[in-house]
């Protein structure tokens, strides 16, 4: 307590509202079934909520965000190159770990589409929201702030798949920051789900 008499506490607004917001929707999301599509529900809370506080109450550009196409030509070559690495690790573990095909056993119809809709909003809250509104105030250390919530949100999953997020979550936030945009790892992120999913189930024998 002597150490905190000594320091002044000057709290940052924003960061407060990204903080509790993120915690807000997260916990409805998990709670509570908004419309008959899970996918739309996401879209709503972790898209649509996040940027209309960032235009109508913080005021600012959601480019500020992550949201745009940032340094595309990195994004491409980053992203491909994600692709390409991760690849065989996925098939490897959906392959060999039977809790991952008994969880994803049924997922298949409607791919890839439902897990671009899936991941769309889910990528942004986490990629766009927290890791850029928290690197204004926490610089590269929002890269872990943004995983932990990320990782935490993955309990229920499969543990092997659940064990590796806070480190894919770090990865995912480097490429954000790399090209400025939330827009590449959902796109590696898209391929990751869409690609587990199916190997998991089966579709490659």
């Amino acid at each position: 307590m002597k150490f905190l008499k000594k320091v002044p506490i000057h709290l940052d607004w924003k960061i407060a509202v990204i903080t509790i917001i993120s915690t807000l929707l997260l916990m409805v999301d998990y709670y509570h079934q908004l419309t008959p599509w899970k996918a739309l529900d996401r879209t709503i809370l972790y898209l649509f909520i996040p940027m209309a506080i960032i235009l109508f109450l913080f005021r600012e550009k959601p480019v500020d965000f992550g949201f745009g196409f940032g340094d595309w030509k990195a994004g491409i070559i980053i992203t491909f190159t994600c692709i390409l690495l991760i690849s065989p690790v996925l098939w490897i573990i959906a392959k060999g770990d039977s809790n991952m095909q008994e969880y994803y056993q049924g997922q298949i119809k409607g791919l890839p589409w439902t897990t671009f809709a899936d991941l769309l909003g889910w990528e942004f809250i986490f990629r766009g929201w927290l890791l850029f509104g928290y690197a204004r105030k926490f610089g590269p250390e929002a890269l872990w702030l943004q995983a932990v919530p990320f990782a935490l949100a993955h309990i229920g999953k499969p543990e092997i798949e659940t064990l590796s997020t806070i480190f894919g979550g770090f990865v995912f936030g480097w490429v954000a920051l790399r090209t400025r945009s939330f827009v590449y790892p959902f796109l590696i992120h898209w391929y990751v789900a869409s690609f587990t999913i199916i190997v998991a189930a089966g579709m490659f024998g």
